[in-house]
């Protein structure tokens, strides 16, 4: 794979016709000269709208080195979703100005080739789902990579970007922004609207792995995601009891047989489309783990959704994980106005 390049594009360089449109809200800046790196070699790839809703003083620094790499704007005031990224997002697409639009998590890093190839699938589709792989490989990111390739095995995972057209966005109206699983909702709207999804499972594009204190943090509320999923989440809350009764009849073989059952259909979603190539054999180990970890966490999160109204996040509580694509679909015959 040919890899981005950090230069400086040239003054009044024609950038190539697709937008990147970056949303972030950063209390730190702990990863930003790696992430100005990335933005400098994108540059030359890509005109990029970067929706920063950091505090004043971390947004001001950030307005002082992307100048001249990427338009740098805060959310747009009349945006009031619940969830940021959404209305990043949603501001983003207001200033995009090609028909091909990438939208890319902080933490996602295209190279070259996977820009091109989002680029000529949006010819023929309105939303290009892209599969992240983690690199670097701490422990935990081989821990949450298995969630991955269980995905794999069984469709296709949920990525922290996305390629979608322009005129389908608007076409929508944008997504609704009061949901947790965002991405899904994307998803779904895009369907809902009868728009064409493809989910080419080897268009790998890299992802930086999260800290272990975020990575634990996250737990409850990615397992609240699955609310939006019930058959997927019956599954999840149906684990601890069949464990537990396996060990309470002595039948420990019983959840033995079930771990490798697990190892492999993740080794499976490992093997497809050339995965292992970013993924190693240990991630397929870690899926025992990550299905009793989600297990546990599932149980939490409903707990979250009865006794709370909602999970936490960004100082807000979100009821709803995402929409039904039945739900999207009447919303679609009958649509509300919505700010976008």
């Amino acid at each position: 794979m040919t890899p981005l390049t950090p230069v400086r594009p040239e003054p009044g360089r024609v950038t190539p016709d697709i937008d990147y449109v970056l949303p972030l809200r950063w209390h730190d800046d702990a990863g930003l000269d790696e992430l100005t790196g990335y933005l400098r070699g994108l540059a030359r790839h890509a005109r990029i709208v970067v929706v920063d809703g950091s505090p004043s003083p971390l947004f001001e620094r950030h307005a002082r080195l992307w100048h001249g790499i990427a338009e740098h704007v805060r959310p747009d005031d009349d945006l009031t979703a619940a969830n940021g990224k959404v209305a990043g997002v949603l501001t983003g697409m207001r200033r995009a100005r090609g028909e091909r639009v990438i939208i890319a998590d902080d933490d996602v890093r295209y190279e070259a080739d996977a820009l091109a190839r989002v680029h000529a699938l949006l010819d023929h589709a309105d939303l290009v789902r892209p599969q992240n792989h983690f690199h670097p490989l701490p422990w935990h990111a081989r821990w949450d990579s298995a969630r991955t390739l269980l995905n794999r095995c069984l469709g296709a995972d949920y990525p922290g970007t996305f390629g979608v057209r322009r005129s389908m966005f608007d076409k929508m109206g944008g997504y609704d922004g009061d949901v947790l699983f965002e991405n899904l909702e994307l998803i779904r709207t895009v369907r809902a609207h009868g728009g064409r999804e493809v989910r080419p499972l080897d268009l790998y594009v890299r992802r930086l792995p999260p800290g272990a204190r975020r990575f634990w943090s996250q737990r409850v509320r990615q397992a609240y995601d699955d609310l939006a999923q019930p058959t997927r989440m019956a599954v999840f809350l149906a684990v601890l009891p069949c464990v537990g009764a396996a060990l309470w009849r002595r039948r420990p073989e019983l959840v033995a047989a079930g771990a490798v059952v697990t190892v492999g259909l993740a080794e499976i979603g490992r093997r497809r489309s050339g995965g292992r190539r970013v993924f190693p054999a240990t991630t397929s180990l870690f899926a025992p783990v990550w299905v009793l970890e989600r297990a546990t966490c599932s149980w939490a999160a409903l707990a979250a959704r009865v006794l709370l109204g909602g999970v936490p996040y960004a100082g807000r509580r979100l009821r709803v994980a995402a929409h039904s694509t039945r739900h999207l679909r009447r919303r679609a015959l009958t649509p509300e106005p919505r700010s976008r």
